[in-house]
């Protein structure tokens, strides 16, 4: 697994497989198409991947390894917890803008694949909410958050805005507002909740 990673080949066809995905959709899009966009054979499609579904989860972590080192170095630049939470939901929600290909095959695609669902566990991708229970205990820590919020539960549900925000940029045409001003709504809701 490892030394395919560092293949220009297996970059190529991830990113063939993303274009593909967003175009078509998952289950629409066959490997003989990722193979013409990555300009490979299909059968070098196999050397690198089992399937399609492997193409979709190996696409998922190279994006969510990416992710989770951008918001690491993002929100170490802050100490206050309160301004780590809005910086956390601003680049978020940033990055759904930057790549709307990725943003709409995490948004739509990964949930329609069972075997990504119920077989799959993504180590970054719990990082990446284990941030966002991090800042909470480090606030309960300083006073600033209350201490009967459980960071498991406010974790996921600080996730769980951001995350119905960028479905539904990725699924509508129609934005009323702009990523700053729903980042800082988000967060000021979320935080007006957990405030000591």
């Amino acid at each position: 697994m490892g030394k395919r990673k560092n293949n220009k080949k297996y970059h190529k066809i991830i990113e063939a497989a993303t274009k593909v995905f967003a175009k078509k959709g998952f289950y629409k899009a066959k490997i003989s198409e990722i193979a013409r966009e990555a300009e490979v054979a299909d059968g070098t499609i196999y050397i690198y991947f089992e399937n399609k579904d492997d193409i979709l989860i190996c696409l998922f972590e190279e994006q969510m390894k990416a992710v989770l080192d951008n918001m690491v170095i993002r929100i170490s630049e802050e100490d206050d917890p309160v301004k780590k939470l809005e910086k956390f939901a601003l680049a978020h929600l940033q990055l759904v803008e930057q790549n709307k290909n990725m943003a709409e095959i995490i948004q739509v695609e990964v949930r329609q694949s069972s075997k990504f669902m119920k077989e799959y566990r993504n180590e970054p991708f719990v990082q990446y909410l284990e941030l966002i229970a991090d800042i909470i205990r480090q606030g309960q820590k300083e006073g600033l958050f209350r201490k009967e919020i459980i960071p498991g539960v406010a974790k996921r549900a600080f996730f769980g805005a951001l995350d119905e925000m960028s479905r539904f940029w990725v699924l509508s045409s129609r934005r009323q507002y702009d990523i700053k001003t729903a980042a800082q709504q988000i967060s000021g809701y979320f935080l007006d909740g957990i405030k000591a």
